[in-house]
């Protein structure tokens, strides 16, 4: 297994032949294919397709499908138009998840991502080094610190997948469900939540993240 990350790899060239493709174009095109028609589309093949030409070529860049993924990840980070630190700590972390979130719902591959792998590129230690920044002057360990940050990404992400999943017919199905419990009578305390009075709205992503944020780092 290749331990040494896709981002400090040199590219492979073969005897004679001049590059026909970087590995930015190589992972834009796997973006656009991950937008058009999901994560799961995502292969050697179909990317090599998008670009026009084999799947072996594509090894001259990446060794694998999981490289492909690191550098969608990290060049998603590419995005994020961050204003220099400066101000209340919880508001300049409160615009990274905005930012975040925008980014993810541009692409609904992104949250599965996020949550499922651990990589960190160029831009995402960009991002890290302007969380950081945000929180210079914060009281926190550096522990703590690098905690928050991990907190921020996950929670973005989980809220962020909520958020796609939340469809009317989603919805629909799961009130459905729900009252069959109710009616069953084996769960007396979610009937109870669910039956008891009006219930209190979801908080929203910023309210959510805030009351983390704070409850992790303190008060400002």
């Amino acid at each position: 297994m290749e331990t040494v990350p896709v981002w400090l790899r040199e590219r492979r060239t073969g005897v004679g032949r001049p590059a026909e493709r970087s590995r930015a174009e190589v992972t834009a095109a796997a973006i656009t294919l991950a937008d058009r028609e999901g994560l799961a589309a995502v292969s050697m093949r179909r990317v090599a397709a998008e670009l026009g030409t084999g799947a072996a070529s594509l090894y001259r860049y990446v060794d694998s499908r999981d490289d492909l993924l690191d550098l969608m990840t990290d060049e998603a980070a590419a995005a994020y138009q961050l204003p220099p630190p400066g101000g209340p700590w919880l508001a300049g972390l409160l615009e990274v998840c905005r930012q975040g979130r925008e980014l993810m719902l541009r692409h609904p591959w992104l949250p599965e991502l996020v949550l499922t792998r651990s990589a960190l590129g160029p831009h995402g230690t960009d991002l890290l080094e302007h969380v950081l920044a945000i929180l210079a002057e914060h009281p926190a360990g550096a522990g703590r610190k690098l905690e928050a940050f991990a907190v921020m990404s996950t929670l973005t992400a989980a809220l962020a997948l909520n958020e796609m999943n939340g469809s009317s017919g989603a919805r629909q199905r799961q009130g459905a469900y729900l009252a069959h419990v109710i009616a069953a009578g084996r769960h007396p305390h979610l009937t109870a939540a669910l039956t008891g009075g009006p219930l209190t709205p979801a908080p929203r992503f910023e309210e959510t993240l805030s009351r983390v944020l704070v409850g992790l780092l303190g008060e400002e």
